[in-house]
């Protein structure tokens, strides 16, 4: 049984993220949500500290805060992950819970299926103020969820002053796959913040039977590497639905190596030494239809133009023996536009298992899509 582990920003943080309410990630149940209801957990901005906001029901906080347990027992909640996913590490932000941040917690896992989900009573909109019902806890008991595999033990947290708030734990890397997390506190308190983070598994023979999202992380798509995330980190591209606002998509720096005065060649695209990158893995080898590349929020900072690049890897050989072929040649973009680009525009047609996104100078993408077939 794995240890939770705390590390100084740990290797599992560049993997794909799937418990917040971007990612896909949703709360199914939770014993109490008094103070702050669970959803607020899963929250994708950081957390904010108001001091003189209140409530009919007490402090406000932002994260999940359970009321002062005053019976037996201890609190917890169901997180469904936004897909399947082989865990390996979570970060817990206790953020400006400072003496009422939840004293220990553990986390425990399990693979639901379809008729077992719906087990789960339906959540209201608004839970604030409330606790569950006691028919409630009895439908959930079905389950069992205190018998899930437990992946961190109990656990003592940090309160959330700057420099403890962001706990991390690193978690055994194994085949085994959860759809769904109990998280416990114990005995009650608060958390601001739940990262879970990991390697989707698809259902690949599901995945062939229709166009796709080749690139998408819900369907197993991974970041794997860049160049810059000086405000946006490259992974914000594979995200499900359109981007939120600028801190929701892929932004780097301002490249101190742009000409002083800048020049455009006969196409219109700026004649510039310098560009950004970022590469991904694609869910499977597929062959690309289509590419969508939104620079939704992105209106004064949008790159000048975007280019792709494709690879065919086996699970022997590394990034650095890769062969790029050009699937996307230089292409201009516009400001806050979701730009479709044709199969007719593609270079290479054939099948890829790692593309290289390259932006040129700088600037910021919200999302991009490789529609294409898994083979």
């Amino acid at each position: 049984m794995p240890d939770g582990k705390k590390n100084l920003e740990p290797a599992f943080l560049q993997l794909s993220e799937l418990a917040s309410e971007g990612s896909g990630g949703r709360i199914c149940f939770a014993t109490d949500d008094w103070f702050a209801p669970a959803e607020w957990m899963l929250k994708d901005s950081e957390p904010v500290f108001i001091p003189d906001k209140y409530t009919t029901y007490g402090k406000w906080m932002d994260g999940w805060e359970t009321r002062r347990k005053r019976i037996a027992g201890h609190d917890w909640c169901i997180v469904r992950l936004a897909a399947p996913t082989a865990i390996q590490g979570i970060l817990v932000d206790t953020a400006h819970f400072t003496g009422n941040y939840a004293p220990q917690f553990s986390v425990q896992g399990a693979r639901l299926d379809q008729a077992e989900e719906e087990m789960i009573p339906e959540r209201g909109p608004e839970m604030i103020g409330t606790a569950c019902r006691e028919q409630d806890l009895k439908l959930m008991s079905a389950l069992k969820s205190e018998q899930w595999k437990e992946i961190i033990r109990m656990t003592p947290l940090q309160p959330g002053y700057e420099e403890t708030r962001k706990q991390y734990f690193s978690v055994e890397k194994s085949n085994e796959v959860f759809t769904h997390l109990r998280v416990n506190m114990y005995p009650d308190g608060g958390i601001a913040r739940l990262r879970v983070f990991g390697e989707v598994q698809p259902d690949l023979n599901a995945l062939k039977k229709t166009q796709i999202d080749l690139i998408g992380v819900l369907n197993g798509g991974q970041c794997l590497s860049y160049s810059n995330a000086h405000y946006g980190h490259p992974r914000n591209l594979i995200k499900p639905n359109r981007g939120v606002n600028m801190g929701d998509g892929w932004e780097t720096a301002r490249r101190l190596d742009r000409p002083a005065i800048l020049k455009t060649d006969e196409n219109g695209i700026l004649q510039v030494p310098g560009c950004e990158w970022a590469v991904f893995k694609l869910c499977a080898k597929g062959t690309v239809e289509s590419v969508v590349v939104d620079t939704n929020h992105f209106k004064g900072n949008f790159p000048d133009n975007v280019k792709i690049e494709a690879a065919l890897l086996d699970d022997k050989e590394t990034l650095q023996s890769a062969q790029w072929k050009l699937l996307l040649n230089n292409t201009k973009l516009s400001a806050h536009k979701e730009h479709l680009l044709k199969e007719e525009m593609l270079q290479y047609k054939g099948p890829c298992t790692y593309v290289r996104i390259t932006m040129a100078p700088d600037g910021g993408i919200s999302r991009v899509r490789l529609l294409g077939k898994v083979l």
